[in-house]
């Protein structure tokens, strides 16, 4: 409990007190009493009163003054503040050099690859591309000795442009002529020049083809030109600064090139539509390699090139799954035999069998793959679609292969599977006649036209939507791109530059009138009636048959191709009888 003025002034003539420290700063007293106790107490400003009461009963004070301590402790704090801002100050300039150098380590991230991996790749990897190998030789043969073109007055072509779908081997082919060459090999993702701050990308292009030139002879490979090479000045809101800019200096390098200095650009894109006039005028990409997708023979040899580091069974014959892979590229084939023996190592096998094979190519076809349905009704009238398509489709003798048909669902399609092999003669000659899209129109009705005869055209469900989209693809291609229709042969739609460049969005699509639209839109209709009565007029006589197939594939949920086909060639030969 404090001691009060009063109190300490009558402790000091009681004798209670044996010793007083006064100071005068604070207006406090420091009091030791006999019995050890030591208080502070307040007093008066300038107070004389307690100096004389101290002296009269002989009370030692003391009068200590603290200027020199607050002095001290304000010298303290004011260098500690000091410090801190001090401190921070650094702190931030660090990170303000840092980002600063990172701006400027955009520019000169070292893109070269290591000479050792270019040199284990050659044309004999390149398995499929025989054609392409063969233009792309001369420049093997420039980089290798230039002076055989320079006698005869040739130019090397100072950039060469690969086009072709995603994974058919472009970026492998480019690692293919420097390794042929032997000489160094600079890969870059095109992506990677457009960073946040304007200037960052044309200085990384700079950079780039300046460590090339001191390389030179080398090759300098771009992947997906087509994200800094898009045409300029398109798109809502303008173009991008930084993207242009940079574009502006990747054509700046190319035509400062010297002749025949030895630095070859070679760049890969699979939209080459949408690419800037004037990175593909002569002088610059002048020189473009279509990739296309591989043949069977072409298939063949990648499935030998891949199957090198894997341990197959003397069984499976990869020519046989080359025929059964018609238009998978050179990364779907090698995924195909990964996932192969992923299946074999997950059956504790040591060697790749057919069985691992064909569940690779089952999931790389629908995906991964689950239970049909547990309702017997439902699995039961899913089962009448699939089956009405396949008798469809061999009714109508279509170019594509019918290879199977499951009652299994595909992750998202709880329909089940009817898998066509599309006719590789068909799409390796890139033509389409008027009766192969119509039977795809029919087939694709197959699905409805069963469900119509067997529960009535109230009853059918929407099971088979995909397939009418396919339909209305389908019969709009006819009227509107191919003139397959009594419209005449008229293209009324043409291919037009995409969306996002943003040419077309705020014109007129609409290049003929309403009167011609509303025909169009009859005669795509009336393309889809006609189909849908020619399907269910070829499955009306085949109920029976329809019955037991659809039997069987509730039973068995699957059923090859070689059994709905001799199902249905008997079922022939007993009706004529």
């Amino acid at each position: 409990m404090s001691k009060s003025y009063s109190q300490l002034l009558r402790d000091i003539e009681s004798g209670e007190i044996i010793s007083i420290i006064l100071i005068p700063n604070r207006r406090e007293v420091f009091v030791e009493f006999r019995n050890g106790d030591r208080r502070l107490i307040p007093i008066f400003y300038n107070d004389q009163k307690i100096i004389r009461i101290s002296q009269e009963y002989n009370v030692p004070l003391t009068v200590r003054d603290i200027k020199s301590e607050q002095r001290l402790a304000n010298f303290i704090t004011g260098f500690g503040l000091t410090l801190i801002f001090v401190i921070s100050l650094t702190f931030l300039i660090r990170r303000s050099s840092k980002i600063l150098n990172n701006i400027q380590s955009f520019s000169n991230r070292s893109s070269q690859v290591k000479q050792e991996d270019i040199s284990k790749y050659t044309f004999d990897d390149v398995a499929g591309l025989n054609e392409e190998s063969h233009e792309l030789k001369e420049i093997v043969t420039f980089l290798k000795n230039p002076q055989i073109l320079n006698d005869l007055g040739a130019k090397t072509p100072k950039g060469v442009l690969l086009i072709g779908p995603p994974g058919t081997g472009k970026t492998l082919l480019a690692r293919a002529i420097a390794g042929e060459a032997n000489v160094p090999f600079f890969s870059i993702s095109a992506s990677e020049f457009v960073e946040m701050f304007v200037g960052v990308g044309a200085s990384r292009v700079r950079d780039l083809f300046k460590s090339a030139k001191e390389k030179a002879p080398c090759i300098v490979f771009i992947d997906e030109i087509d994200s800094v090479g898009r045409q300029r000045g398109a798109g809502i809101g303008g173009g991008n600064d930084e993207r242009e800019q940079t574009l502006n200096q990747l054509l700046t390098e190319m035509d400062g090139f010297e002749p025949n200095n030895g630095v070859i650009v070679i760049a890969a894109t699979n939209r080459p539509d949408i690419l800037d006039r004037a990175l593909t005028r002569p002088g610059r990409f002048d020189r473009r390699i279509e990739i296309s997708l591989p043949d069977r023979k072409a298939r063949y040899k990648i499935l030998s090139v891949h199957a090198r580091t894997k341990p197959l069974c003397n069984s499976v014959r990869l020519m046989d799954w080359a025929t059964k892979t018609p238009g998978f590229s050179g990364a779907d084939l090698e995924n195909l035999l990964n996932e192969s023996a992923i299946y074999a190592a997950r059956n504790d096998n040591s060697i790749i069998k057919s069985v691992d094979l064909e569940n690779a190519l089952e999931k790389a076809r629908f995906g991964q793959i689950s239970k049909p349905l547990t309702d017997s009704n439902k699995k039961r009238q899913i089962a009448y679609q699939i089956i009405g398509k396949a008798l469809v489709a061999l009714m109508m003798q279509s170019h594509d292969k019918l290879e199977k048909i499951s009652l299994f669902k595909s992750l998202g399609d709880v329909y089940g599977m009817t898998y066509f092999s599309p006719d590789e003669e068909t799409m390796d000659s890139g033509l389409l006649t008027r009766n192969y899209i119509y039977s795809k129109i029919v087939i694709s009705l197959g699905s409805r036209a069963a469900e119509t005869i067997v529960y009535g055209s109230r009853e059918v469900t929407q099971g088979s939507q995909k397939d009418l989209e396919n339909v209305y693809f389908w019969a709009n291609q006819m009227v509107t791109k191919f003139g397959f229709s009594d419209l005449g042969p008229i293209a009324y739609e043409t291919e037009k530059d995409s969306v996002f460049l943003g040419k077309n969005i705020l014109k007129n699509k609409m290049e003929y009138s309403q009167k011609t639209s509303k025909e169009i839109d009859n005669q795509i209709i009336l393309i889809a009636n006609n189909a849908i009565n020619h399907a269910i007029e070829l499955l009306s006589d085949k109920v029976p048959l329809l019955d037991n197939l659809v039997d069987e594939l509730v039973l068995n949920e699957t059923l090859e191709s070689e059994f709905v086909i001799n199902s249905l060639n008997s079922y022939n030969s007993k009706n004529r009888k």
